[in-house]
């Protein structure tokens, strides 16, 4: 790892306010990705429960970057993984998605009846679960910690 990018010299990990910020842009950038999705779910007509049904899923998103975050600490042993990921962090990030986002797909379609798709979900086969979830799951991680990984502040404390 470069020797600019090391715990010590990344003030925002050090911060307290690094897990709350990891966790506030995760939620707002998966809450666009979750009202643009939403016409994909069945009962999402009524726009005012498209904004508190999309909110509160964008709050459990956010929760689960933090998950990821959590395995990429644990698998690699170092606070700053995801700053300059090798294969190892992007194939935690990316496995992890998709483990989280299949699995919670597949428990609240078919077993706790939570949400069900409309006919214009885009279904991944075999395991019949929505493609556009799994696929925010893959594409959203790898953007929210490149964009606190370049976060202000950072390079001004690199040097």
């Amino acid at each position: 790892m470069n020797s600019d990018l090391t715990n010590t010299e990344i003030p925002q990990m050090k911060s307290a306010w690094f897990l709350p910020r990891l966790f506030v842009i995760a939620v707002l950038i998966n809450y666009v990705w979750e009202i643009a999705q939403s016409p994909l779910y069945v009962g999402m007509e009524n726009l005012s429960l498209v904004w508190w049904h999309c909110g509160l899923a964008a709050v459990g998103d956010g929760f689960l970057v933090l998950l990821i975050y959590a395995v990429g600490w644990a698998i690699t042993r170092q606070r700053d993984w995801f700053v300059q990921p090798t294969t190892t962090g992007y194939a935690v990030m990316l496995l992890t998605g998709l483990v989280i986002s299949v699995s919670i797909e597949w428990l609240a379609v078919f077993v706790g009846s939570q949400w069900a798709y409309t006919s214009r979900m885009p279904l991944i086969p075999l395991l019949k679960v929505g493609l556009v979830p799994v696929v925010q799951m893959l594409m959203l991680p790898p953007l929210i910690f490149r964009v606190v990984a370049g976060w202000p502040g950072r390079a001004s404390a690199a040097r």
